[in-house]
């Protein structure tokens, strides 16, 4: 494992311990229709084969979450790679190969069991239990959650006098909450974007891997990597050629850390009284030598 990635894990862990409608061409979920699909993570699938890189996924979140609008007449935004800030919370990057322009969006996964909501100290990240990831107001700014992040997505405000750290929440609270489907969904003019469980979406995307074999990489990114995420991708090509990171395997963060984790506890109890010991210790040394040569 590269330190960077070895550091990533560590980092998940700072108190991972706590952690154990009507349907329409964009939605195979019809929300609230049943106790079984109530209780699935929900989820986005991403077909790259359909992007057409018009970008109304970005303007329809900068809208939704008042984030400063998107140029989509912009051309030159291809020329490259982007990634999400403090301001964006997805962008479109275009990619160049055998197959010509494949356009990917990118958004925070929203990880069946994340890393960022394990590395918080005071549990600001949290995983619902409908499947987004969001983020809490009682966050104490340690920003382990950016380095525990594989995807490189939380982002925190700097330049801001009361911080706070911003990534997509998957429209948890503007649509999520009220039955509707996320606004990058509803603003998707090709289909490239499939609002569902994580269920529904993995059989639909295997079904088409089925029925056009030729059109497909065999493989539903976002299915097994780090555990599962809640958005899923199918491409034309090999993942990591479409900007994808091929090395996180299947073991979600927080599993990698459980037993270090356990001793940390351990040692956060221990060695501060520890210390605390040896000062008062030495402190009373030094005061009963002050006396003795008084």
């Amino acid at each position: 494992m590269e330190r960077r990635n070895f550091l990533k894990v560590l980092a998940t862990g700072a108190s991972s311990l706590a952690l154990e409608g009507t349907v329409n061409p964009k939605s195979l979920h019809a929300q609230g229709t049943g106790e079984k699909d109530e209780k699935e993570f929900l989820g986005v699938l991403v077909d790259t084969t359909r992007c057409i890189g018009c970008r109304q996924c970005e303007a329809a979140c900068a809208e939704v979450n008042d984030l400063p609008a998107p140029d989509l007449n912009d051309e030159h935004i291809f020329d490259i790679k982007r990634v999400t800030s403090e301001t964006q919370y997805t962008t479109v990057n275009r990619y160049q190969n055998k197959r010509g322009d494949i356009y990917v969006k990118t958004q925070c996964m929203h990880c069946n069991q994340p890393g960022c909501a394990s590395a918080c100290l005071v549990s600001a990240m949290e995983k619902t239990k409908e499947g987004p990831v969001i983020w809490k107001t009682n966050c104490m700014g340690c920003r382990y959650c950016m380095i525990a992040c594989p995807f490189d997505i939380p982002k925190f405000e700097y330049d801001k006098p009361v911080p706070k750290i911003q990534k997509c929440t998957f429209c948890w609270e503007n649509a999520l909450k009220i039955g509707d489907m996320p606004a990058c969904v509803k603003a998707c003019p090709s289909e490239a974007l499939i609002f569902g469980t994580r269920r529904e979406l993995i059989e639909e995307a295997n079904k088409r891997i089925y029925e056009h074999p030729d059109a497909y990489y065999h493989h539903i990114y976002g299915e097994h990597e780090v555990g599962g995420t809640s958005w899923l991708y199918l491409s034309a090509v090999p993942f990591e050629e479409i900007g994808f990171r091929n090395d996180l395997g299947t073991t979600p963060y927080p599993k990698l850390t459980k037993g270090f984790l356990t001793n940390i506890a351990v040692i956060d109890l221990v060695v501060p009284a520890l210390l605390l010991g040896i000062s008062y210790v030495a402190k009373k040394k030094n005061n009963d030598t002050a006396g003795e040569g008084e």
